[in-house]
């Protein structure tokens, strides 16, 4: 295992001349927020030795230099919105948060690109491209709290990837600080290009392995004129899951397609005190549709409605979209509420295998006496499946739970699915990555890692070890 150097003193000095003594924290009750992102487990709790808030690039760019220098790891964070311990200092060093890093540069309305820096909520992005007719797609369940350099970091989904893709899709270029201090720009205002490899998607989804992002110059859209919520309800939660492939496969164009199961909403109804149609007995497929005319709005909801009645549906409504997309995006907190100790898993499968792969995934947490909950980007196969303690004794939960893990990997990988699609690997399934991946493709990945940052000091022991 590498060995690092601690902030010591004169570190510290050096770092409150590069951004300014306001913007470092050493005392340990300040730092405790930065020990950990929403992953509840303690053992991916780890304190740094400081965190540093920097300002704009040219100080992003110091204070890595200077972590080279003194052999002091660094851990970019965002938000610490994450649920895959990605933004946790597992050997201590500095925290460099982009919170303050948080302007909207540029909105251009004309040619549909924004430019913004790393500490911008998503939100914000969102609003700001909607005060400007136009649509930012990225649309994680977290957006209100969620950073944009967080996003693009992680390659963050949301409720419209099915349309519109993951973070990646979103992203024209950016301005990243190298592993040993250097500037540069990635991507561009381009449509394409076959120049040479594509680093800006190499950074992207790196989890801050490979670079700091300091600004992002990211797509916007039109906005359909027309829209429309659906809620299909299903008393068989297999049913529901098999409808999925068959409304991809009718050519409706869903921009949301989204499972909760009935664990799922009466949990969120519990944490919001809302009461929801069918909540006894019922498991939901949201479903969103957007379009250029109302007829074609009325020829898609007219097919939708027909594929679930003919699927086993015991209602399709037109529901209060904003209650239930609250229900939606509260998922993670209700959990979170009503029992600390549980685990929330990302796996991703092929579409066509939803079906089987929630099932055995249910099955797989009984077996162990766990209680299960799930939520889903249907329409793209992500499962966010929530691992909750059930009748496993506290004491126990840390062996059984990486148990229970162990198992569901081993099925997802044998159905050619990976272990997370959207949340990232972090240091919380490092462990798995080093059992599941391609051990060629690990291989690849490290050296990648190796070339780039020679010194290991950037986010170190994120996604794999080198060692």
């Amino acid at each position: 295992m590498k060995q690092y150097n601690q902030c010591n003193e004169r570190i510290i000095a050096e770092l409150k001349r590069t951004v300014g003594e306001k913007n470092v924290i050493t005392a340990k009750d300040l730092l405790i927020p930065y020990s950990q992102d929403e992953v509840t487990d303690e053992r991916y709790h780890h304190l740094p030795e400081a965190a540093v808030f920097p300002q704009n690039r040219e100080q992003v760019a110091e204070v890595v230099k200077l972590a080279n220098k003194e052999n002091i790891p660094v851990t970019p964070r965002g938000a610490g919105t994450g649920l895959a311990a990605g933004a946790v200092p597992l050997y201590g060093g500095i925290v460099l948060s982009l919170e303050k890093m948080n302007r909207i540069l540029e909105v251009n309305h004309e040619h549909l690109y924004m430019i913004v820096e790393p500490g911008v909520r998503t939100q914000d992005v969102q609003k700001a491209a909607a005060d400007a007719g136009l649509l930012y797609a990225g649309d994680p369940s977290s957006g209100d709290n969620c950073l944009i350099g967080g996003n693009i970091a992680t390659n963050a989904g949301g409720n419209k990837a099915v349309k519109y893709g993951t973070t990646r899709q979103q992203v024209y270029a950016i301005e990243v600080v190298t592993p040993t201090g250097e500037i540069t720009e990635l991507g561009g205002l381009l449509n394409k290009s076959t120049s040479g490899y594509s680093l800006e998607q190499l950074i992207i989804g790196s989890e801050g392995t490979l670079g700091i992002i300091t600004q992002a110059t990211i797509k916007l859209v039109p906005l359909k004129q027309y829209k429309l919520d659906l809620l299909a309800v299903f008393s068989d939660a297999e049913a529901a899951i098999a409808t999925v492939y068959k409304l991809i496969k009718a050519g409706v164009d869903p921009t949301s397609l989204e499972y909760m199961d009935n664990e799922a909403i009466n949990v969120c109804a519990r944490y919001l005190k809302e009461a929801y149609p069918y909540q006894q007995a019922g498991n939901y497929l949201i479903i969103t549709i957007e379009t250029d005319t109302q007829e074609e709005l009325d020829t898609k909801a007219g097919r939708i409605d027909e594929i679930c009645n003919a699927n086993g549906a015991v209602a399709v409504l037109v529901p209060d979209a904003k209650k239930i997309w609250a229900a939606r995006r509260a998922f993670g907190d209700a959990n979170r509420e009503e029992c600390y100790i549980h685990s929330p898993e990302d796996m991703v499968v092929p579409v066509r295998q939803l079906p089987g792969a929630m099932k055995q995934f249910m099955q797989i947490c009984r077996n162990h006496q766990a209680v299960g909950r799930v939520v889903a980007h249907a329409g793209d196969g992500n499962v966010h499946l929530t691992i909750m303690q059930g009748d496993i004794a506290a004491e126990d939960w840390p062996v059984r739970i990486d148990e229970i893990v162990n198992d569901l990997l081993a099925f997802t990988y044998s159905i050619g699915g990976r272990m997370s699609g959207e949340h990232g690997v972090g240091s919380k399934r490092k462990k798995w990555m080093h059992k599941f991946a391609d051990p060629i493709q690990l291989k690849m990945m490290q050296a990648i890692k190796a070339a780039l940052d020679p010194n290991g000091i950037l986010n170190p022991g994120t996604i794999f070890d080198l060692e």
